[in-house]
């Protein structure tokens, strides 16, 4: 990366910023640049954020539709072995993004028709389908989920923090835009008039879908052909089954096969495919799991103490006292947890882990706790998901000397 590039397409946004109409700022783009790396617009927005320029990021977040429409067909295209093929995470991820544009497509057609006149005698079944098709693109949710879970703490190791941040922030406004369509669906009655609500309660929401999607595909998937490793996607896809997908056909398990030493096959639930590649070196322990040693008031083996915390009727989470994610257990598989934990969450800092729109709560809990205010921090809520009433306790974990040493979750189904 080139330092002048990213100064320049700092300037260029900053303009935007400052009232700089899109046209003039596409123009100049233009004459400055024939490619741009989807890394160099991450490191420009990261060091946006990090300026004394006065860009917050709910700035960079409401401009984001103009910096990818500026953007749009001057990204260069990375090309990576396998990420075509039927399987890989990038190829199922750009299949759901079809699928969820064939939703949107099929929910327009059935508005456009469900108001003509000689399709009265069929209104009823028009409305059932157009329920139908919501729900199928409700599972968008699944798509943003995985993204969040799994593409975003990766990207955060490698130092691209800025646009998991703001593509987290947009996530969330999409969502609330489709909950506001559903609750118009919900109202829908034979009026024209309820109808033309839900019509413009559904085009706001898919105008921004649709421009995520092309985030999505023109920045975010070429940032992560740029940056992440075969381990890397290794891991996705081994993990993608708890979070589930979005409307392509999904099956109960990942399964991974280590065919040779350096030959992996993945199947997935759009197919099977081949990974080539040399594995990381797996860290050996140096403990021996077996070997009892005094804990607590008695005496326990490290495999005996994770046994017991897997078997344990609740979800625990523990992150440290430096806000770092370190540790939950195995009480149930993953796509059965409230809140889903995968292995690429741990060494994620607590502040990464949640979306914007409610790290405020997360702060002022962990502040609560960390000060001694409060040693614990109650919440319930009823799981629609799991049909599950949830308690949660956040709990201060202090030492022999009352020290705080980080903060204990722990989820229960009452």
């Amino acid at each position: 990366m080139e330092n002048n590039r990213i100064q320049i397409l700092k300037e260029i946004l900053l303009d935007l910023h400052h009232g700089a109409s899109p046209e003039s700022v596409q123009e100049r783009f233009n004459q400055h640049f024939k490619g741009v790396s989807a890394l160099e617009i991450s490191m420009m927005e990261h060091e946006l954020m990090a300026s004394e320029d006065g860009v917050t990021f709910e700035d960079v977040m409401s401009l984001c539709n103009v910096h990818a429409n500026i953007f749009k067909g001057a990204i260069a295209d990375v090309e990576v072995a396998d990420a075509d093929q039927e399987g890989h995470p990038v190829y199922v991820f750009k299949q759901e993004n079809l699928a969820l544009r064939s939703a949107i497509l099929r929910i327009r057609r059935i508005i456009e028709n469900i108001s003509k006149p000689e399709n009265e005698p069929f209104k009823s079944d028009l409305l059932n389908g157009l329920k139908h098709q919501m729900t199928l693109l409700g599972q968008f949710h699944n798509h943003y989920t995985r993204k969040e879970k799994l593409f975003f703490p990766i990207m955060e190791r490698y130092g691209n923090d800025s646009p998991p941040k703001v593509m987290w922030g947009v996530d969330d406004d999409i969502r609330k835009l489709f909950r506001d369509a559903g609750s118009k669906l919900q109202e829908l009655s034979n009026s024209d008039a309820d109808i033309e609500e839900f019509s413009k309660a559904f085009e706001t929401f898919s105008e921004e879908f649709e421009a995520m999607i092309l985030k999505e595909e023109a920045i975010l998937l070429m940032i992560l052909l740029e940056t992440f490793t075969q381990d890397d996607w290794l891991s996705i896809a081994e993990e993608s089954d708890a979070y589930g997908y979005a409307i392509i056909k999904k099956q109960s398990r990942t399964r991974t096969e280590e065919n040779t030493e350096n030959t992996r096959i993945i199947d997935t639930p759009e197919g099977q495919f081949t990974i080539t590649f040399t594995p990381k070196p797996k860290n050996k322990s140096v403990a021996n799991r077996e070997t009892t040693q005094p804990f607590g008031n008695g005496y326990l083996s490290v495999e005996q103490a994770n046994l017991i915390l897997n078997h344990l009727p609740l979800e625990i989470t523990f992150v440290n006292k430096d806000d770092v994610f370190q540790y939950y257990n195995d009480n149930v598989p993953a796509d059965e947890m409230v809140f889903k934990r995968t292995p690429s969450q741990i060494g994620r800092n607590v502040e990464l882990r949640h979306p914007p729109k409610v790290l405020d709560k997360v702060k002022k809990t962990f502040n609560l706790l960390r000060s001694g205010e409060r040693d614990q921090v109650p919440m319930w809520f009823k799981s629609e998901r799991l049909g599950k009433f949830v308690y949660v306790t956040y709990a201060a974990v202090r030492d022999d000397q009352g020290d705080f040493q980080g903060v204990l979750e722990y989820v229960q189904d009452i």
